[in-house]
């Protein structure tokens, strides 16, 4: 009966004890990013000629907010004859085309109802530029969602990158909406934490960094070559980002390029949003997965890692969580219902499923507080709501677990999110000189 209980616990043990030392090994790297981001900063470059850019928007019924993302970039401190802003009316059933018209944008209707995604509309966005304005010369595009707004200097720092090289490059999302409830908060935090703890400790070591949704670039011609914007899962920024480092094809980041973004502010919304996300972080890791396993093997020395960290990205590294908690629940209901031995292995796989959460949430706390302090003058909002959502973080955080399992069995769709918070580049340079009274 001994020899038996000790089997038992010694399996739960071994197998908690190897998910514990798996989830480490594979992740200790990011503390590294940490350290890197806290003792070393970026190098600064400067741009040697301004290049001219097309800006892609796909818009789905945005007529609230696309007004004050194609003001912010017709206010860039940048020359305007070097930017033109294309926008897709993606089956829109409102006045997004004409304000987007109005607003000084080349707008092109689109009407599909079979190939839906925002994948979709940047190709036929991008086809029309290509058929239509062939002969004008653009040596990158743009992509942004229509609930954006830009800092002035926004392509004035883009350019520099682009000018030393870069063949995509991400920048620095913020939230304009960061203080609205915890979910916006939790978004904003976590946009916040991928700039500065994961996109600039790559910049910083030269490997590459992941495009996340909007605000970035792709040089010309890479989507020459691609023929189109061939990325069509749910999650197209990531399939791009792993498609684009497979190929060799390293992705920079610019600390100094400001972009506001704004977040989900229901539950359900959030929920739709994530859901998609999860869903397509599995497409990418189904189809990229094997190819990056092999690209660390063969790849040159600089993108064996950026191989490897990408790998990381996609990975269901939340399964892990999830499956110890299920593991220890197992065992604790096999216990309980008498098919195992009970007491200590009650209280052990008890103590493992506490032991699990309770970890995640404290990494995840750490996490959105050094995030929350370090970014503390770029947050607009209180110094009580920092505070408080620092605390709410983890639990947003949290709420990724039941997300995670769904995406597993259910089949996910494109549900367009409402953009309803209509703020210019002008509230934030208000609100900036607010905060240092």
């Amino acid at each position: 009966m001994i020899d038996q209980l000790l089997s038992q616990l010694s399996f739960v043990d071994i197998f908690n004890g190897l998910v514990f030392i798996t989830f480490t090994v594979c992740y200790a790297y990011q503390l590294y990013y940490v350290l890197v981001v806290l003792t070393r900063k970026p190098k600064k470059i400067e741009a040697k000629r301004n290049h001219k850019f097309a800006v892609m928007i796909s818009a789905r019924n945005e007529e609230a907010v696309i007004g004050n993302l194609i003001h912010s970039i017709k206010v860039q401190n940048y020359p305007q004859e070097l930017i033109d802003v294309f926008v897709v009316a993606d089956n829109c059933t409102d006045d997004t085309a004409k304000i987007a018209r109005e607003a000084g944008a080349i707008v092109f209707p689109r009407f599909n109802d079979k190939e839906i995604g925002k994948g979709y509309a940047l190709d036929y966005c991008l086809k029309c530029i290509w058929q239509q304005y062939g002969d004008e010369g653009y040596e990158a595009y743009f992509v942004f969602d229509a609930d954006n707004v830009l800092d002035p200097n926004y392509f004035r720092e883009m350019n520099k990158t682009f000018d030393n090289g870069a063949k995509a490059s991400t920048s620095y999302r913020n939230s304009k909406n960061y203080d609205s409830n915890w979910i916006s908060a939790g978004y904003a935090v976590w946009f916040l934490r991928e700039a500065k703890y994961l996109n600039q400790a790559r910049l910083t070591l030269n490997t590459s960094c992941a495009v996340s949704g909007t605000g970035f670039f792709i040089a010309a011609d890479i989507l020459e070559k691609a023929g189109g914007w061939k990325w069509h899962l749910l999650t197209e920024d990531i399939e791009f980002s792993t498609n684009a480092i497979i190929d060799g094809t390293r992705i920079a980041y610019c600390p100094t390029a400001v972009l506001y973004d704004e977040q989900p502010i229901t539950f359900q919304d959030s929920w739709n949003q994530r859901f998609r996300w999860a869903k397509g972080f599995y497409q990418v890791f189904a189809r990229y997965g094997a190819r990056l396993v092999k690209g660390i093997a063969v790849n040159p020395r600089g993108f064996r890692f950026a191989c490897y960290d990408m790998l990381m990205t996609i990975a269901p590294g939340m399964l892990l969580t999830i499956v110890t908690v299920l593991f220890n629940l197992a065992i604790l209901g096999l216990s309980l219902t008498g098919h195992m031995s009970t007491g200590t292995m009650v209280a052990t796989s008890a103590s493992s499923i506490v032991f699990c959460i309770f970890n995640y949430l404290v990494f995840m706390f750490m996490f959105g507080a050094l995030t929350t302090f370090t970014e503390w003058d770029n947050i607009h909002s209180t110094a009580g709501k920092k505070i408080r959502y620092m605390f709410t973080f983890p639990l947003f955080m949290l709420t990724y677990i039941p997300i995670a399992i769904v995406a597993l069995f259910k089949k996910a769709e494109w549900k367009p999110i409402k953009h309803s918070i209509a703020v210019s580049v002008e509230d934030f340079s208000e609100a900036k000189n607010i905060e240092k009274l």
